[in-house]
């Protein structure tokens, strides 16, 4: 019944189409947004403080820690009205460790070579002084299956499908290879294998290995990822006969944390209005300085403050900024969130995450309930011709993984997209790092979903 309640109070605080069309004096506010963001680069410059001050930020670690005082601070000196750090229990507190070692046995083409390697997140590390095993290959989880503990037990199995770079969207390409690191190791481990070896999880062929998150259990084995080349080595060798590799790895999962969302809040100018929530995950990897995924996602969102407080604007909504915590290896953060929110009876008109990094913006994706999604959408489609000039298009279907969560409390959720095209040569990676940002690019993000609150805000605030 509350879900229903929340559900109705949105709908009706939801603009239609037809009650709000853009006014020239919108456009030109629109313009304003875009060149304040390109001309000040506030959020691109609070991007470099983020990563090159703080650094890596993977959950649990004193790298995470310092982020959510940092961010905290920023908000404060921001003039927001309340700054509250949301408690997150139970965050996992993984380390990668020193020893991550792959390479050839005596291998009839590559000798004893090294390959380029990096342990996947949760994974636990190998016994004392590695281990060594003969190599098998497979190239989905069914293949896996069919093979079974009398092919598997004591092996290492290698997943080696790549991305399927037909794909037009790169993120599909993902979508159909992922599961191999998800999911496998785990899997490989029900049938026997000794380890898991995943070939990265990118389009490009290249010496960058990916790390990311495997599904862990107390009895996985050891997982770890090679880059894309490494993968076609290690393919040829095995077609070229038996192969064995020998892993170390020193990686462990340690005793899981407590650990904080950072909320901030604006007042609005109707005080009965619902908030409008921008969201990103503050977490990241501890490889690289998580610059793309998701430095430039929170960068975003504080720069729409500032933005905003440049131009002078005063938003009828409340608005309210989201830097969650866990999104990488959990969800704990976006869970946590979600409680809270339905617990406390919140209302949100809208929901905005940024989480595809900080490449040239192309529109934005959005979901929710038929009954809300319907209405927002028909909204976001009158705000076309004033988005036209900067070649931004709205779309349904997904928004992101931290806002998901409060799709049964009745907002519109929006995800906001950028070129997908080299977003995964970067993911998880050791060059995720603030010189890959384009200034222009990266601030004609900020102005997109600056443009985008302005505009809900107004047609709500005109109705």
């Amino acid at each position: 019944m509350r879900f229903i309640l929340f559900a109705l109070i949105s709908i009706l605080t939801l603009p239609m189409s037809a009650q709000y069309t853009p006014t020239e004096e919108d456009a030109f506010m629109v313009r304003d947004l875009y060149t304040t963001a390109l001309e000040d680069q506030y959020g691109y410059n609070w991007l470099r403080d983020l990563t090159e001050n703080i650094g890596p930020r993977l959950s649990g670690s004193e790298g995470a820690a310092q982020a959510v005082y940092f961010v905290k601070q920023h908000m404060e000196t921001l003039g927001a009205d309340t700054v509250i750090l949301q408690e997150v229990p139970e965050v996992p507190r993984w380390e990668r460790g020193t020893k991550e070692t792959v390479r050839f046995v005596d291998a009839p083409i590559w000798g004893n070579i090294e390959l380029p390697a990096l342990s996947l997140g949760n994974s636990i590390g190998t016994p004392e002084g590695g281990l060594k095993a003969q190599v098998v290959e497979v190239h989905d989880l069914d293949h896996l299956d069919s093979l079974g503990p009398l092919r598997l037990k004591g092996k290492i199995v290698f997943f080696n499908r790549p991305f399927d770079n037909s794909k037009i969207s790169p993120s599909s390409a993902y979508g159909g290879a992922v599961d191999q690191r998800v999911y496998g190791p785990t899997q490989a481990a029900e049938y026997g294998a000794v380890a898991a070896v995943v070939r990265s999880m990118t389009g490009r062929l290249d010496d960058v290995p990916h790390t990311g998150v495997t599904v862990y259990r107390e009895d996985t084995i050891p997982a770890i990822a090679i880059s894309t080349r490494a993968a076609d080595r290690l393919a040829q060798a095995l077609a070229n006969g038996p192969t064995t590799l020998h892993i170390e790895m020193d990686c462990q999962n340690l005793d899981p944390v407590t650990s904080y969302n950072v909320i901030a809040d604006w007042e609005g100018t109707d005080p009965d209005a619902p908030y409008i929530l921008l969201g990103a995950h503050l977490d990241s990897w501890d490889v690289g300085t998580g610059a793309h995924d998701d430095g430039a996602g929170c960068a975003h969102i504080t720069d729409v403050v500032h933005l905003f407080q440049s131009l002078g604007y005063r938003h009828h909504h409340p608005l309210r900024l989201v830097f969650y915590m866990n999104e990488e290896n959990g969800l704990q953060g976006a869970q946590i969130y979600a409680k809270e929110s339905e617990k406390q009876g919140l209302t949100h008109s809208l929901a905005i995450e940024s989480d595809s990094g900080g490449f040239l913006p192309i529109g934005f994706r959005c979901d929710g309930i038929p009954e809300v999604l319907t209405p927002g959408f028909q909204q976001l489609h009158a705000f076309s011709d004033v988005f036209s000039p900067y070649r931004i298009d709205f779309q349904t279907g997904g928004s992101g993984a931290d806002i998901s969560r409060l799709k049964s409390q009745g907002p519109l959720l929006v995800g906001f997209r950028t070129s997908p095209q080299r977003y995964f040569d970067l993911h998880h990676t050791d060059i995720d790092v603030f010189s890959q940002v384009h200034p222009r690019e990266f601030e004609l993000g900020s102005a997109a979903i600056a443009a985008l609150v302005y505009l809900w805000d107004q047609s709500a605030g005109k109705k």
